[in-house]
C-alpha cells in the first residue's frame, strides 16, 4: 500500500519513537540485574592493618628564617644480582651437607654459573656554603647651639660663640692613642686581608708612652685573655649601666587632674606667684650599641695547609675636658658633694672550649667508609664591618633673670643613637679543609670625647635671697665591650700527614682520597663525613668602630629684671649631666672541635684602656667670668647710639642671636 510523503513521514517517526521507548526499558531492566548480581557477589573482609606511628620532633613554636638541616639519611646497601650464562644445576637436598659440598660443586661447573653483583652507597647532600660581608655606617650629626633672652633683663648677652674646632683637634688628638687609629674600609679580599696583617703588627709594635700628654692607657697582651677588665684592672664583677644612667629616672608619672566643679576662676588682689628659674642646658645622651653573633660556619676538625692568624682586640678611649668658670655669686650654689665627671672602661674576654667534647671512640667505635665534598674554588670571605658616629653641638648662650613667675628653660636633652644588630648562622660541617691560610680577626674600637666647659656669671648689680642649686658636671662615659670566641685556645695542633694527602688530593680535582682520616677518634660513630674543601683562604672579620664626640660649652648670663627686680626667687641651673655611651658584643664561631696547622700558628689577644683629660682649656680664658659676662652684655635698644649703651662692649649694642652665628633658636636639629 503506498503512503502519500506526509504519512509517510509520520509513521517513520511513530516507529522511531517506539524504538527509542524500547531502548530505555531494556536500558533500565539491564542496570536493575548488574545491582541485583552485585549484592550476591561475597567480597573477603578487609584486613585489620594498625598503622604505626613515630613521631621524633616536638614541634615548637614559629621561628621565622629558622635554617633547618634535616639529618642525613641512612647508608643503605643496595645489591642487585644479575645472571649471566645461567644453567641451573642439579642440587642435591638442602641438607648440612650440601654446604659442606658447595666448594666443590662449583669446580665441577666452573663454567655453568657466573654470578656478578654491583653496590651502590646512598650519600647524603650537604649544602653549599658562601661568602658574606656586611659594611654598615651609621652617622648622626646634630647642631643645637641655642640663644635665649628671658626675664626682662633690658640686656643683651653678647658672648663669642664657641668654635667645635678645638673640640675636634682634641678627638684627633685623643684618637692618635689607638694603633689603628682611623682604618679605612677595605673594600676588597686583598684589602681586608692586608688590614688584618697590618693590624696584627701594629698591636704587636704598640708603646702606650707614646700617647700624648695628659693620657692614663693601660695595655695587656697575651695568647689568651679571659676575664672582665675595669679601667685597667682585673675584676670579679663588672659595673652594670643602670647603676650609673638610667634614662626613664626622670620620667615621672604624669599627675592624675581632679575633676573642676564649675568653670570659673577667681583671682585675688593680694596673689602671690612663686618666682623660680630653672635652666637645663645638658643632659645630651649619645648612645652607640652593637650586637654580632657570626656563627657562620664551623667543623668539629678544621684542617689548615697554610698559616692560621687570630687577633681579638678591644680599644676603648675616653677624654674629656671640663672646666667651668663660675662666678663667686654662683659658687655656692654648687653641691660640693656633688659627681664629677666619671669615665669607664669596660672590657670582657671570653672563650667556650669544646676540645673536650670531641667524639671519643668507645671500645668498639665504628668509624665512616663514606664522605661527602663540598668543594668551594677561591677565597671564602666572612667579613662585619660597622661603624657608628655621633656627634653633637649643644653650645647654648643665654642671659636669665627672674620677672615674678616660674621660668622654665630648656636648650638641651638631646638624645641620638645608633644600633645594629646582626646574627648569622649557616651550616656547620664535620671536616673544613682549607687549602690557603686563615685570617680570623674580632676588633671593637670606642672613643668618647667630651667638652663640657661652661660659663656661669652674673651682671653687676644681679643678687638674691632665694634658693640657688647649680650642677655644671656629672658627666658620664662609658665604654663598654666583650668579645666571645667558641673554640678553645688549645686546639690548635700540627697538620697530620694524612690530612695533608687529603688536601692534596682534594687539591687535584674530585673527592679526593681521605685514607686514614676517617678513622680519627673526632669522627667516631659518624656516618658519611661532610667534607668543605676551600681552595684558597678563609678570611673572618668583624669590625666595630663607636665614636661619640660632644660639646656642651654653655654660656650663661645672670641678671636682674629691669623695671621691677626680683630678690626673692629661686635657681635652679644645670649645664651638664650628658652621657656618652658605647655598647659593642662580638660572638664568633670559630671551631667545634680541633685544628690542624701546616704553617705558622699566631695567635694574640690585646687590651687598651685610656683615659685623657686635658686640663686648663684656653677656650673661656682664664679670666674672671664676672667680668667675661659684662664685657659681653649690652643694653638692648633700638639705636645702636643710646647713650645707656655699654662702651666696653666689643660688639654692637643693636646685637641680634643670629648676629652671633647661632641658628638654632631652640631645639633645631640641623644636618
Amino acid at each position: 500500500m503506498s503512503m502519500d510523503s506526509v504519512t509517510e513521514i509520520i509513521a517513520h517517526f511513530f516507529g522511531h519513537f517506539h524504538t527509542l521507548i524500547e531502548q530505555a526499558r531494556m536500558r533500565e531492566a539491564y542496570d536493575q540485574f548488574l545491582a541485583d548480581k552485585a549484592d550476591q557477589l561475597d567480597y573477603p573482609k578487609l584486613p585489620f592493618i594498625e598503622a604505626q606511628f613515630d613521631a621524633r620532633f616536638q614541634l615548637g613554636s614559629y621561628v621565622p628564617e629558622l635554617a633547618y638541616e634535616p639529618p642525613a639519611p641512612d647508608i643503605l646497601l643496595v645489591v642487585p644480582w644479575s645472571y649471566v650464562r645461567f644453567v641451573p644445576p642439579e642440587l642435591p637436598e638442602l641438607t648440612d651437607k650440601l654446604y659442606a659440598q658447595w666448594p666443590a660443586l662449583l669446580e665441577l661447573a666452573p663454567a655453568s654459573i657466573a654470578l656478578s653483583y654491583v653496590t651502590k652507597t646512598i650519600l647524603p647532600d650537604i649544602e653549599p656554603l658562601g661568602s658574606v660581608a656586611n659594611y654598615l655606617i651609621q652617622k648622626i650629626s646634630l647642631s643645637d647651639n641655642d640663644y635665649f633672652n628671658v626675664g626682662g633683663s633690658g640686656l643683651v648677652f653678647s658672648a663669642e660663640p664657641i668654635d667645635n674646632d678645638p673640640l675636634l683637634d682634641f678627638a684627633s688628638e685623643a684618637l692618635s692613642i689607638s694603633p689603628i687609629a682611623n682604618p679605612a674600609l677595605p673594600g676588597s679580599v686583598d684589602a681586608v686581608v692586608d688590614f688584618i696583617t697590618t693590624a696584627i703588627e701594629a698591636f704587636d709594635s704598640f708603646d702606650a708612652s707614646s700617647a700624648p700628654e695628659g693620657a692614663s692607657v693601660f695595655v695587656t697582651k697575651s695568647a689568651t685573655l679571659e676575664g672582665d677588665y675595669l679601667n685597667g684592672e682585673l675584676v670579679d664583677e663588672l659595673p652594670s649601666l643602670i647603676d650609673y644612667y638610667d634614662p626613664e629616672a626622670d620620667d615621672e608619672p604624669e599627675a592624675e587632674l581632679e575633676p573642676v566643679g564649675q568653670m570659673s576662676v577667681r583671682i585675688e588682689a593680694n596673689a602671690h606667684f612663686e618666682a623660680s628659674v630653672s635652666l637645663e642646658a645638658g643632659g645630651n645622651a649619645l648612645v652607640n650599641a652593637v650586637s654580632v653573633t657570626s656563627f657562620w660556619t664551623a667543623a668539629t676538625v678544621t684542617a689548615v695547609v697554610g698559616s692560621h692568624f687570630e687577633l681579638n682586640a678591644i680599644i676603648q678611649i675616653n677624654a674629656w675636658m671640663d672646666e667651668d668658670a663660675v662666678s663667686e655669686d654662683v659658687s655656692t650654689w654648687l653641691d660640693p658633694d656633688a659627681a664629677a665627671t666619671k669615665a669607664f672602661n669596660l672590657a670582657s674576654f671570653a672563650r667556650y672550649d669544646t676540645f673536650e667534647e670531641m667524639r671519643q671512640a668507645g671500645d668498639e667505635p665504628n668509624f665512616p667508609k663514606h664522605w661527602v665534598v663540598e668543594r668551594i674554588d677561591g677565597d671564602v670571605m666572612i667579613v662585619n664591618w660597622l661603624q657608628q658616629f655621633v656627634f653633637m653641638s649643644d653650645n647654648d648662650i643665654g642671659i636669665l633673670s627672674s620677672s615674678g613667675v616660674t621660668t622654665s628653660v630648656i636648650a638641651g636633652d638631646n638624645l641620638s643613637v645608633n644600633q645594629i644588630s646582626l646574627f648569622e648562622m649557616a651550616f656547620a660541617y664535620d671536616l673544613i679543609i682549607i687549602g690557603g691560610n686563615v685570617y680570623d680577626a674580632n676588633i671593637i674600637q670606642q672613643l668618647n670625647v667630651l667638652f663640657d666647659n661652661d660659663l656661669i656669671g652674673a651682671v653687676d648689680g644681679f643678687t638674691t635671697t632665694g634658693n640657688g642649686t647649680a650642677s655644671t658636671s656629672g658627666n658620664l662615659l662609658w665604654n663598654e665591650a666583650s668579645i666571645y670566641n667558641v673554640g678553645g685556645a688549645t686546639r690548635f695542633d700540627a697538620l697530620p700527614d694524612a690530612y695533608k694527602a687529603f688536601a692534596d688530593s682534594l687539591a687535584l680535582g674530585g673527592d679526593g682520597a681521605a685514607g686514614d682520616v676517617l678513622t680519627d677518634t673526632a669522627f667516631a660513630d659518624l656516618g658519611a663525613l661532610k667534607v668543605l674543601y676551600i681552595s684558597g683562604d678563609l678570611i673572618k672579620l668583624n669590625y666595630v668602630g663607636q665614636t661619640n664626640i660632644l660639646g656642651d660649652s654653655d654660656q650663661i648670663a645672670l641678671a636682674m629684671n629691669a623695671i621691677d627686680p626680683v630678690e626673692d626667687a629661686s635657681w635652679t641651673l644645670q649645664t651638664g649631666d650628658n652621657a656618652l655611651i658605647n655598647l659593642a658584643g662580638i660572638s664568633d664561631l670559630d671551631s667545634l672541635g680541633k685544628t690542624y696547622v701546616g704553617g705558622e700558628q699566631y695567635a694574640q689577644d690585646v687590651l687598651i684602656q685610656a683615659e685623657f683629660i686635658s686640663a686648663s682649656p684656653d677656650l673661656l680664658g682664664a679670666r674672671d667670668p664676672n667680668a667675661l659676662v659684662n664685657e659681653a652684655v649690652a643694653f638692648l635698644v633700638d639705636d645702636a647710639s643710646n647713650d645707656h649703651a655699654d662702651a666696653n662692649s666689643s660688639l654692637d649694642p643693636g646685637y641680634h642671636p643670629q648676629d652671633a652665628g647661632q641658628t638654632d633658636g631652640l631645639q633645631t636639629m640641623l644636618a
